[in-house]
């Protein structure tokens, strides 16, 4: 890896980024939308009509801050685009369990919500990510 303090910036202003994208989806849904809110049964129907578009909102940007990483190296490669794409989706699922799991918080969920209700999206997801720098590889070829 070229610049791996570059690559840590990108990373988290993104994973910033696509998580509050996620919660103003919600919010425009609840309130908006006039779906049911979190409650004591679960996340309700404002967060539940997001989790599809999850994935999309990943694909899109992981590869956008993965070509910002990309064309910001002196001599970018797919090996380093790889690579970027394994750190990415790995500090992700390991920041997941943390932030999402381990964690407690109005918003947090179980092992089994996480990662077994919550599929296919969280596969999905972490496909983007590893996917994203690669991505944007490709578009600095163009």
């Amino acid at each position: 890896m070229q610049n791996f303090g570059l690559s840590m910036l990108w990373f988290w202003v993104c994973y910033a980024i696509v998580t509050c994208v996620g919660i103003l989806h919600t919010i425009f849904n609840i309130y908006v939308l006039k779906m049911e809110p979190m409650n004591e049964k679960g996340m309700g129907e404002g967060y539940e009509k997001t989790k599809p578009w999850h994935p999309l909102y990943n694909i899109v940007l992981f590869s956008i801050f993965g070509w910002l990483y990309v064309k910001g190296l002196i001599e970018p490669t797919f090996k380093d685009a790889l690579i970027t794409g394994v750190i990415w989706v790995s500090i992700c699922i390991v920041f997941d369990v943390f932030g999402w799991v381990i964690i407690k918080h109005p918003w947090s969920l179980s092992f089994k919500e996480f990662y077994v209700d919550y599929q296919p999206w969280i596969t999905l997801i972490y496909i983007a990510i590893f996917a994203g720098p690669i991505i944007g590889y490709l578009f600095t070829l163009l």
